[in-house]
C-alpha cells in the first residue's frame, strides 16, 4: 500500500467520498475492507483470551461490528456493548449491524433513553477491549454513556485497542478530551492522522497500525500528490 501522509478529518471524508461516488465502490465494501484487516491485526496483538468490542452510533460503529465478526470466524470469544439501538444506525452500520444480529453474535444494546444508563460491566477477564465508539469525525467533549463507557475502558486491565482513532482524540488537533480511551494499539485506517502527531497525542494512540481499505492505487497516488504539494 502506497505510504500517505497525515490526513484530515476533511482528507479522510474525501478518500470515503471520492472511492464511493468516482470509483463506484460501495461503502459497505469499503467498511467491510477496513474491519476485516483490523480484525487480523487484532488477532495477532491479542493474547487468548475474550474480546470487548465497544460501539458507538456512526460508521466507526459499522467498523465494529464487521471486527466482531471476522474474530468469531477466528474462533475468538467476542461480546459487543453497542452506545445505540440497532434501529438507530443509519447506512452501512445499520447493514453491519443487522448481519451482526441475525448472525447471532453476543451483544448488550445501552438504552440511552434511561438514566442512568443500563451500562453492563466489562468482563474482567477480557484480553482486550476495542474502542470503535467515535470515529475521525467526532470533536469536542464525551457525553452521557460514551463518557462512561471510555472511563471503564481505561479501568480495565486488558489491552486497548482503538479502532482509526482513540474516542476522545481529536483527528485534527490531537486534543484529547476529559477522558479519552489511552489505546495499547489504533489500527487507523488509509493513513494516520494528522493529531496522532500533535499536542501529546502519542499518550493515548500507543502502536499505531495503518491498514487499507481497498481503495484504487490511483485514488491514493493522486492523494499523495495532491497533499504534497
Amino acid at each position: 500500500m502506497i505510504k500517505l501522509p497525515a490526513l484530515t478529518r476533511d482528507q479522510v471524508r474525501s478518500v470515503d467520498k471520492t472511492a464511493i461516488e468516482e470509483y463506484g465502490i460501495p461503502g459497505v465494501v469499503l467498511m467491510e475492507n477496513a474491519g476485516s484487516n483490523a480484525a487480523e491485526i487484532i488477532h495477532q496483538v491479542v493474547p487468548k483470551g475474550p474480546i470487548e468490542i465497544l460501539c458507538g452510533g456512526g460508521n466507526n460503529a459499522g467498523d465494529g461490528y464487521v471486527i466482531a465478526r471476522h474474530l468469531q470466524l477466528m474462533g475468538r470469544k467476542v461480546r459487543m456493548i453497542c452506545a445505540a439501538p440497532v434501529a438507530q444506525l443509519h447506512g452501512d452500520a445499520h447493514i453491519n449491524a443487522v448481519i451482526a444480529v441475525r448472525s447471532k453474535i453476543p451483544m448488550k444494546i445501552i438504552d440511552p433513553e434511561v438514566t442512568p444508563a443500563n451500562i453492563p460491566d466489562l468482563d474482567e477477564n477480557a484480553a482486550a477491549v476495542v474502542d470503535a465508539l467515535l470515529g475521525t469525525g467526532a470533536s469536542g467533549p464525551l457525553r452521557g454513556c460514551y463518557r462512561e463507557l471510555v472511563e471503564m475502558a481505561n479501568m480495565h486491565p486488558g489491552m486497548r485497542i482503538s479502532i482509526d482513532i482513540p474516542t476522545g482524540l481529536d483527528c485534527d488537533t490531537g486534543e484529547a478530551s476529559l477522558p479519552t480511551i489511552v489505546a495499547d494499539h489504533t489500527i487507523t485506517f488509509v493513513a494516520e492522522k494528522t493529531g496522532f502527531k500533535k499536542n501529546n497525542a502519542d499518550n493515548y494512540v500507543g502502536v499505531v497500525h495503518v491498514v487499507g481499505i481497498g481503495v484504487p492505487e490511483k485514488l491514493l497516488t493522486a492523494l499523495q500528490s495532491e497533499t504534497d504539494s
